[in-house]
């Protein structure tokens, strides 16, 4: 089994990131459970604003849309600004969306059968609504979530502390990582096993 995380926090490489801390420590989980596991940071490459499959020369996200398709779960980790998601985690979804009407040779969505997840960080309260925009999009363009598929951390209110600042994982955080993959790695291997009807 293969998990792929993108990783939308705004900075690129080799910038720390939180958003990159907490999608490090899910894809240590499920590699625990024996799943293979990569991790693509967004704003390392050039992936284009629009619908599309592939916006023309240039664009990175033809690559990335493999490696989500030879994926078995998709995580995405976001940061919360100004009280939403990551412009770059819109982007993604903005992407994938090219893919919702599309279908298999059985008439089903192509991402039916795959597994998300979220992972969210931020300075702020809001994990809740973010994780609720992303989960929408998954869900619009087929993905499945299971049961406790995202994990999150926020700091305290008008505070400046980030989520890599911290000494130690926060065994709250920690619990809902592991639920997380648990849950997800679940789920993916009862969907292998019993795929959704076709229409």
């Amino acid at each position: 089994m293969r998990a792929l995380s993108l990783v939308c926090t705004l900075n690129a490489s080799p910038t720390p990131s939180s958003s990159q801390l907490l999608s490090d420590q899910v894809c240590a989980e499920l590699d625990k459970l024996g799943v293979t596991t990569e991790t693509v940071r967004v704003a390392d490459h050039d992936v284009r604003p629009g619908i599309g499959v592939d916006m023309g020369e240039g664009d990175a996200w033809p690559l990335l849309r493999a490696k989500v398709f030879q994926a078995d779960i998709l995580v995405i980790a976001t940061p919360i600004w100004l009280g939403h998601p990551s412009s770059i985690c819109q982007r993604v979804l903005e992407r994938l969306n090219a893919d919702s009407s599309e279908t298999d040779d059985q008439g089903r969505p192509l991402l039916h059968g795959k597994v998300a997840a979220v992972a969210v960080v931020g300075n702020e309260d809001g994990a809740h609504k973010v994780s609720a925009d992303v989960f929408q999009g998954l869900n619009d363009v087929g993905f499945s979530l299971a049961p406790g598929a995202v994990t999150y951390w926020v700091g305290e209110a008008q505070q400046g502390t980030d989520y890599q600042d911290l000494d130690e994982t926060p065994d709250a955080v920690a619990g809902t990582t592991h639920t997380l993959a648990v849950n997800t790695v679940h789920l993916a291997k009862l969907l292998q096993e019993h795929p959704y009807p076709t229409p």
